[in-house]
């Protein structure tokens, strides 16, 4: 490869890796400035909680809109459309009124930043096939978990220097940045041969696909089980087992580092061993994580047992999501844009609708979230076993062999110069 290909390369996947962050850090990045803005705003807490789930909500709703729009259009036009959403919304969160105005801003914020997220992975579909697509994905998914950690502090970091009003304009200005980045930077993906199917027909062949929804459910159980994890461990550390607020970001940034170290991994290995199997490691250490967490609720073990456990969970996320998105796309790169929407999707809804259930036993029980940790990784992988199997004699070990031109990654080429020439990939799909 050139070293013009190369250059191009490296910032084709550094805009995809940005758009990804940016969902993460709407969501996060003003969470130092809430007590403030609940003052400014005369906010209850609960109202003020209603921001999060606002912006959670959009990013969940937006990928079904981006993803088919991405298909019929193309990536680019979307992209820069959403993109722009998201500016102006941020740029309005600043000077919002009242919660009510600022709630249904975050919605639109969230929806804004939504069309980054699903068009960067269908991107990644379009231009990539086999061990490539793999290897980006667990790029992608390291974004996935530095960004929650991240941005919150550099939030904090805003706010030694400006009120909580100074991140959402950061925040429209980054969306500006890469508004502007993306319209120079990013070339149409989608090729033009691809599938310009109805809405309706598209979602309906996707979700009749058995071995899709096998992995989209494999792939959303586990990010509930990590959401759940988040929402509930505050309370667990630091109320039931009294760490304290230092101590439990330390035990947060080991356990996304666990996540990060993983995906690297996967990456790594998914050469030699397959996404499949790196996925049914990852979903076995998933639950195996998440039982080990509940059996030290229920017997009331020292602490460091559930410390195993949570990081034993968390890190195995870093495993199941690169590879269930690589094998949930690999036979619909004719509408990748919305095979990621649902991919996209499950993971915001399933985290929306089951994490909360985490707290249902108050700050003083962590009998909920043990039974949530350990049953939704038990139940991803019964979701892999029963709707996908493996083709007779499939290699279980490494990626299908290369067959002929169009049917692999081709050799020397820059993942930015053109589409993948045929739906069919280097990592075979298993039915």
């Amino acid at each position: 490869m050139s070293n013009d290909a190369a250059g191009r390369q490296t910032r084709f996947i550094v805009l995809l890796a940005a758009l990804v962050a940016l969902g993460p850090l709407s969501v996060d990045g003003y969470l130092p400035g809430l007590p403030d803005l609940a003052g400014d705003l005369r906010a209850g807490a609960a109202a003020t909680q209603l921001t999060i789930t606002a912006c959670l909500a959009g990013l969940a709703i937006g990928q079904l809109i981006a993803g088919p729009l991405s298909d019929a259009y193309g990536r680019r036009r979307p992209l820069l459309a959403g993109l722009a959403l998201y500016t102006i919304a941020s740029a309005l969160c600043a000077v919002a009124p009242d919660i009510r105005t600022l709630v249904g801003l975050r919605l639109v914020q969230g929806i804004g930043g939504a069309f980054g997220i699903v068009i960067a992975n269908a991107m990644v579909r379009d231009r990539t096939s086999g061990t490539r697509t793999a290897r980006l994905f667990s790029a992608l998914t390291l974004i996935t978990g530095l960004a929650p950690v991240f941005a919150p502090v550099l939030g904090g970091q805003l706010l030694r220097v400006t009120a909580w009003p100074g991140i959402f304009v950061s925040l429209a200005v980054l969306g500006a940045v890469m508004l502007a980045a993306s319209a120079a930077g990013l070339p149409e993906t989608r090729s033009a041969s691809a599938s310009r199917r109805p809405l309706p027909a598209v979602f309906g062949q996707l979700l009749g696909d058995r071995v899709f929804t096998g992995y989209v459910l494999a792939n959303g159980l586990v990010f509930a089980a990590m959401f759940a994890y988040i929402s509930g461990s505050p309370f667990v550390l630091q109320e039931i087992h009294g760490l304290s607020p230092q101590q439990y970001s330390a035990v947060f940034a080991v356990n996304a580092a666990g996540l990060i170290a993983a995906a690297r991994t996967s990456g790594r290995l998914v050469a030699r061993a397959g996404a499949r199997l790196l996925l049914l490691a990852g979903l076995l250490g998933a639950t195996a994580g998440g039982t080990t967490v509940l059996g030290a609720v229920l017997t009331r073990a020292p602490l460091p047992v559930l410390l195993i456990g949570l990081f034993v969970l968390v890190s195995s996320v870093g495993l199941v999501m690169p590879n269930a998105a690589t094998q949930a796309l690999a036979d619909h790169g004719g509408h990748a844009g919305s095979a990621a929407a649902l991919l996209g999707f499950s993971q915001f809804m399933f985290g929306a609708a089951l994490a909360p259930l985490a707290g249902a036993g108050g700050a003083t029980d962590a009998l909920p979230m043990g039974i949530i940790v350990a049953v939704l990784p038990a139940l991803a992988l019964l979701a892999l076993g029963a709707l996908t199997r493996p083709k007779p004699g499939e290699r279980t070990r490494g990626p299908a062999p290369q067959g002929p031109a169009g049917t692999g990654d081709r050799a020397g080429t820059s993942i930015a110069d053109g589409p993948a020439s045929s739906d069919r990939t280097g990592v075979r799909r298993t039915r």
